[in-house]
């Protein structure tokens, strides 16, 4: 294998970063991810994910863990509500949604982001997981790279995998090309115990997810399965918006009046969401790398995921498009198809490219319908189409 003998250093622990730790393992590969996060136990911010069968859950299967997926997904979390901006009711699936079919190309389970975490970390060999590792900088040395942290000896590793997300510390070492800003901005929020605090849209989401429409705007929300609900305003602005606006997003009164400002079209039954929200809300300009982007291959450095190929949120492939590439750049490592490391790497970084160009057109493409003067009409359109 390519990588016997190698140590493997992977930057970065979400779902991207512990599947390919996990498939390494698998393998025998020496592997030790570094994630700036305390301890196990940090809180895992954002909606739960929906994995999809042929990238998410063809990785979960692939390291086998579909068992431990199955204990531990949300049933019923993937119902839709779609609602006008007075929360209307136009479509619901919660009386038709009631199969939990693995295997069907359009069935989309749904789990907390942190209990996809502590699957994939309970799969991994003791001491993996190196917590509280704030990359600052690394250079070559010999065949490999020193690896710099905050607060912590530096390492070394033949190999590094930047999993680092879409602000990625590691990228530049790979490739100047930056992200590109999509013209959406979404303003997140997140209530804690959204039984008690926010009765009257608890008992309308009902353990599932929220899209609504109007006035070229969204609000977009998924339930947890800690009893969380995790909620975004999406809207068309501009990029440096957070800062222009003024605006103190650890002030709930605030952030309402800018809502009845910004959504006056829309109904009060909103305003709970905004009067219960934990602070701070966090404004998050929807970025994407460009299509053709394209960079020299390295033997030694890579990257999976949003550190690769960031894109809007609007076609739910982020994470899935992540553990796809652990999946893929894992077999390109361990296979005995290659000859050497920049080979195997060039043909992964080739393939993953192209698919996550794909991928991130149909976000772009999406994120325009919804946000568009006849979004609901064409969101209903596509689910009904299903």
């Amino acid at each position: 294998m390519l990588i016997n003998n190698k140590s493997i250093a992977i930057v970065g622990g979400g779902p991207g970063g512990l599947t390919l730790a996990r498939l390494l393992q698998m393998k025998g590969g020496n592997v030790k991810v570094y994630e700036r996060d305390l301890d196990k136990n940090a809180r895992v911010q954002g909606s739960p994910l929906d994995l999809h069968e042929d990238s998410g859950l063809a990785a979960i299967r692939k390291a086998d863990l579909l068992t431990q997926f199955k204990q531990n997904f949300l049933p019923g979390a993937d119902k839709t509500l779609i609602l006008n901006e007075q929360a209307k009711i136009f479509y619901s699936d919660h009386e038709t949604n009631i199969e939990e079919n693995f295997g069907d190309e359009y069935f989309r389970p749904e789990i907390d982001r942190g209990s996809l975490r502590k699957i994939l970390l309970e799969s991994l060999e003791p001491e993996t997981v190196i917590w509280d590792s704030h990359f600052i900088s690394m250079e070559k040395q010999g065949d490999g790279w020193k690896l710099n942290f905050k607060n912590r000896y530096s390492v070394y590793a033949d190999i590094v995998i930047g999993s680092d997300g879409a602000n990625s510390k590691i990228r530049p070492y790979i490739t100047g090309i930056k992200p590109v800003y999509s013209g959406i901005l979404m303003l997140e929020g997140n209530v804690y115990q959204s039984k008690s605090k926010v009765p009257t849209i608890d008992s309308l989401i009902n353990g599932g997810k929220i899209m609504a429409f109007g006035s070229e705007k969204n609000i977009l929300m998924g339930q947890k399965g800690n009893g969380d609900l995790g909620f975004y305003a999406s809207f068309k602005a501009d990029e440096n918006w957070a800062t222009k606006s003024g605006l103190d997003f650890n002030n709930r009164s605030q952030v309402l009046d800018w809502f009845k400002t910004i959504y006056p079209e829309w109904s009060e039954i909103w305003y709970e969401l905004f009067e219960n929200a934990e602070m701070p809300f966090v404004p998050r300009p929807i970025n994407y790398m460009p299509l053709d982007q394209t960079w020299e291959t390295q033997s030694n450095l890579t990257m999976i995921g949003d550190a690769a190929h960031v894109m809007p949120p609007f076609a739910g492939e982020g994470a899935n498009m992540a553990m796809l590439d652990a999946l893929e750049l894992s077999e390109y490592l361990t296979l005995e198809k290659y000859d050497s490391l920049i080979e195997a790497i060039s043909e992964y970084e080739i393939k993953m490219r192209k698919r996550a160009s794909e991928a991130t057109k149909e976000s772009l493409e999406n994120g325009e319908k919804m946000h568009s003067k006849n979004a609901l009409e064409t969101m209903l359109d596509f689910f009904g189409g299903h």
